[in-house]
């Protein structure tokens, strides 16, 4: 680019911006007072010192050695731009820190050395080994930089990872694994040609071999052509790969090939090439920003399939390092590992492969423009933005350390998966809680909607996690069309509204409703011609324990056939609905948000005890506070009399057992210091968590506020007070609200107790 591009421009006013560069450190522990102050440094901090020097593992416990990575560069070779020095490579150390940070929650220091050879850098590096839990370098030279991995990764005893090298070989490896697959090509078979023959293309190399190619079945050219046995200018690294090859150049490299990978410069294959190789070639062209061969180019040259990769984020199948070097050190710090070996590596790749099979998440899709996204010829590994890498790679590489004995502790699978899951937001973990009580005992759960995609991809993953026994409401030839459209490999359970169940849910429906104005053929089309009434029907029958309603339908007119089939509780005359929004540092119950319009003093006291109820099945302990813009009796009308007696009814009420108080303002609710001190009396011993509204109107606007511009996650809402587990869905919901929802109502259904 040159420097007086657009792009340039706005990139030097991103990086200069105040604060100048991109990363900064921040404490996580209190330093508001002298007291904080003497345990964070002197005198306090002597004591954690001294364990250390006893035994110093437990600079792990005590430090962020576990979760610090060094990013250490020379500056010798960094992206497109060359030698430009330590200094100058800085803007890009910085930048993989962010991605560290952004993608696994890894924190770095990034370490510009100006060292002049491989010995000082590896004596620098070395030196460094007591303030890190491992290495990653970055934009070094070859071939000093293979020297140097290798030296630091015998003399240290953290994993040192040399990116340029490997991440390429891994997530190239994911997608080989899978093209091959599409291709019906076994890997110990194919002939695979190499353009470049520097350090990422030697790297690759031998990953594929690790994988299972065959060494004498790879090619590699570069600018002065194959490399053969009579070339002068081998090194041990490239030796093997030039064994028995007869000179020539890259056309003879590519001719009858299957696989084409490109680690050179751009342009360098033409379509003739690509016409040479053998059937439904696998050609992966990554030299950036220019492929060696354009994507349409190279899917035009031939009539067969041609499974083409690039590192371009503008065409499908982008092979990007950030697949591979947050997650392969996310998992390696976890277990402490001494080493990135080859075994975890390959189980990185295995893990994108397997990732690239599966359902991908609405946000994903929408992340990359709505265009599909399903394994296949034009998706092969996962997008780079894909939430679900941390939990597929990061724990494929623990095991891997485990198995093979460079991990220096050992992790529960099922709880480390929570724990990434976590540092995700508090949503995940929260709803984490949920899914493993759902998958204890999966219940059967009905989808009203059982015709509509997102609804048939979320009862896909209910059934594949194991969290319910998903029945889907519809036409059975339209609901497994759907199913085989989207290249889902399950075959639902399917309730036909017009099958053999409809003639007894229409006797049913009649007896509950016939003194309420409905004929038998009245109940019959109901049960026929609308899925709310089937499905609600179906759990009153008992023929199902839960149901999912209302993606495609406004939530009133939803609710209306649950309501009159399955009703309320019994002793409970209100029913509403919940949002639980997760903040950084806390999660808040918000009531009633959907239900609800104008709630007498009952009604809200009700809410509130149905409220808590649900806080408790996410292992939280409710706070409630009913909301005003009174705080206790300062304004004194109608409508704050009604949070105030609400509050009087679940004192004197003995089924009461947690903390609640109220009518206060929402601020004075969730800032403890607000009301320790000036309103002593209050009964909350903490920031309320479970905030009930004055009235519908209230509660839908804050939570809605507080979503969009507070950053909170949502979930919800959550219908309490039925009396089996009913939810209704909002127009709009992903996959990802369905399925939580769905593990909220079997988590519902499996105990008596209704919310």
């Amino acid at each position: 680019m040159s420097d007086g591009s657009e792009l340039d421009d706005d990139a030097r006013e991103y990086h200069r911006a105040d604060p100048p560069g991109k990363i900064e450190i921040s404490t996580t522990k209190p330093t508001n007072s002298q007291a904080d102050l003497s345990l964070a440094y002197s005198p306090g901090v002597a004591a954690p010192c001294r364990d250390i020097a006893a035994d110093t593992e437990r600079a792990y416990e005590y430090t962020a050695k576990g979760n610090l990575v060094g990013v250490v560069s020379d500056g010798s070779a960094v992206l497109g731009l060359g030698d430009i020095g330590p200094t100058a490579s800085k803007p890009v150390m910085e930048g993989k820190g962010v991605l560290f940070k952004r993608f696994a929650d890894i924190d770095v220091f990034d370490l510009e050395l100006d060292a002049d050879d491989v010995d000082g850098f590896v004596s620098a590096v070395a030196a460094m080994e007591p303030g890190f839990g491992g290495i990653n370098l970055e934009d070094i030279g070859a071939p000093e930089c293979f020297e140097i991995e290798s030296r630091l990764g015998e003399e240290m005893d953290v994993p040192v990872f040399h990116d340029d090298q490997h991440g390429t070989a891994i997530i190239s490896g994911a997608a080989l694994l899978n093209a091959l697959d599409i291709a019906d090509k076994a890997i110990d078979d194919i002939e695979v040609a190499f353009s470049g023959a520097g350090a990422a293309a030697t790297a690759t190399a031998e990953f594929y071999v690790s994988m299972g190619v065959d060494p004498a079945n790879v090619t590699m050219a570069d600018i002065d052509g194959v490399l053969s046995a009579d070339r002068d200018d081998l090194t041990d690294r490239t030796e093997p790969f030039a064994a028995g090859v007869e000179p020539g150049d890259l056309a003879d490299a590519v001719d009858g090939a299957d696989v084409l990978v490109g680690l050179s410069v751009g342009g360098v294959v033409s379509p003739e090439m690509v016409r040479s190789m053998a059937d439904d070639p696998v050609i992966f062209a990554m030299a950036n920003p220019d492929p060696e061969i354009g994507y349409e180019e190279a899917k035009n040259a031939r009539d067969d399939t041609v499974i083409m990769a690039t590192g371009r984020s503008d065409y499908p199948n982008q092979v990007n390092n950030v697949l591979g070097f947050p997650f392969i050190f996310r998992g390696a710090l976890d277990v402490r590992a001494t080493d990135i070996n080859e075994e975890m590596k390959r189980a990185a790749a295995e893990a994108l492969a397997d990732l690239a099979r599966q359902d991908v998440p609405d946000a994903v899709v929408k992340a990359y423009g709505d265009q599909p996204l399903r394994f296949g010829p034009e998706y092969v590994i996962p997008k780079p933005l894909d939430p679900r890498v941390l939990f597929e790679v990061a724990p494929a590489v623990a095991e891997a350390a485990m198995e093979t004995g460079v991990a220096r502790t050992e992790l529960d699978p099922d709880e480390y998966a929570d724990d990434l899951r976590a540092r995700l937001g508090t949503s995940r973990a929260m709803m984490q809680i949920v899914h493993r009580k759902a998958s204890r005992e999966p219940k059967r759960l009905a989808f009203a909607e059982g015709t509509n995609e997102k609804v048939v991809r979320a009862a896909y993953r209910v059934h594949d996690e194991g969290l319910a026994e998903p029945v889907l409401v519809g036409d059975p030839d339209e609901v497994r069309a759907r199913v085989d459209a989207l290249g889902l490999g399950f075959d639902p359970d399917v309730a036909d509204p017009k099958g053999p169940r409809s003639a007894a849910y229409a006797d049913r429906l009649y007896d509950e409703r016939k003194r309420k104005g409905v004929t038998r053929s009245e109940a019959a089309e109901l049960v026929e011609t609308d899925r709310d009434y089937f499905a609600s029907t179906m759990v009153d029958a008992g023929d199902a324990d839960a149901m999912l309603t209302g993606l495609t339908r406004n939530y009133a007119s939803a609710l209306h056939a649950p309501l009159e089939v399955i009703g309320t509780a019994p002793g409970v005359d209100y029913i509403a609905g919940v949002y639980m929004l997760a903040f950084d540092d806390r999660v808040v119950f918000c009531a009633d948000t959907t239900v609800n319009l104008d709630p007498d003093a009952a009604v809200l006291a009700e809410v509130t005890k149905r409220t808590a109820a649900l806080a408790r099945r996410f292992d939280v302990d409710p706070r409630a506070a009913l909301l005003s813009y009174s705080n206790f009796g300062s304004v004194d009308n109608e409508g704050t009399a009604k949070p105030r007696e609400a509050v009087e009814r679940l004192h004197a009420d003995p089924e009461v057992e947690f903390p609640v108080d109220g009518e206060m303002q929402a601020d004075t609710a969730v800032v403890e210091s607000m009301f320790d001190g000036t309103y002593d009396f209050c009964d909350l011993d903490g920031p309320a968590n479970v905030l009930v509204f004055p009235n519908l109107e209230a509660g839908n606007i804050a939570y809605k506020l507080l979503h969009r511009l507070g950053g909170a996650d949502v979930v919800g809402p959550v219908l309490t007070g039925m009396d089996a587990p009913v939810h209704v869905l909002q127009r709009g919901d992903e996959v990802r609200d369905i399925v939580n929802l769905a593990s909220i109502a079997v988590a519902e259904a499996q105990t008596p107790d209704p919310l």
